[in-house]
């Protein structure tokens, strides 16, 4: 998960939908938003190129619960089914990290340990940010369906495959083979724009004395 610039104003949709008693919030001019502004890349698990986009609220309107904010174009992110049907629990209720207002970056860390994604917290003591660490995590191991795990697992690998082009790009950098063109490549990998970005910006950050020529391309935004 990686800041999110959302545009303004909203898709003239929504406050007529607002008006109806069976509105719409997914017309299609909030679809292209959402599709352009979120680069196609699901929000939570960062996967591209979403074939089976999901437009997501972020604080659930369902049984009533902020149904003031079933049309409120803040409130709404772009996901894939899988993230989406994850997050359809009432553990998240309660809301997650909002990328588009917070730059998940600064208080979340993403790595690889073994098969498995781990994402730790700025602060355990915050219930927001361990949620959402649960809920990215999640994406990538929950297997309590045959479903689901065959779509984790898809992500897993998707997620491998990225950061082995990382690690690759990283090597001909450090022997100095071809590394005006492996440092153009690692900027386009390091996009926040890119596939599971944050992972692969945390890891460029957590070697800075290997690689401190990159570190630019991952540093955080001011607050």
């Amino acid at each position: 998960m990686v800041k999110v610039e959302r545009s303004f104003p909203a898709p003239a949709s929504l406050a007529e939908e607002a008006k109806k008693v069976n509105g719409k919030y997914d017309r299609q001019d909030v679809i292209e938003r959402l599709r352009q502004d979120f680069h196609n890349k699901c929000y939570i698990c960062e996967m591209k190129g979403l074939q089976d986009p999901n437009v997501e609220h972020l604080l659930p309107h369902k049984s009533g619960k902020y149904q003031d904010r079933k049309y409120d174009w803040e409130n709404l992110f772009w996901s894939c089914g899988h993230c989406n049907g994850i997050k359809n629990s009432s553990k998240y209720d309660e809301g997650i990290i909002d990328c588009c207002n917070t730059d998940p970056e600064r208080y979340l860390h993403f790595r690889m340990e073994g098969s498995n994604v781990a994402i730790s917290v700025s602060d355990p003591k915050d219930e927001i940010l361990k949620r959402t660490a649960q809920l990215v995590v999640e994406t990538f191991s929950m297997k309590n369906t045959g479903m689901r795990t065959y779509t984790s697992d898809i992500r897993w690998k998707l997620l491998q495959k990225e950061m082995n082009l990382l690690y690759r790009q990283l090597e001909r950098v450090h022997n100095g083979s071809g590394s005006k063109t492996a440092v153009r490549t690692l900027r386009s990998l390091l996009r926040r724009e890119s596939a599971f970005a944050a992972f692969k910006r945390s890891y460029v950050r957590d070697h800075a004395a290997e690689y401190p020529e990159l570190q630019q391309y991952v540093a955080l935004e001011d607050q």
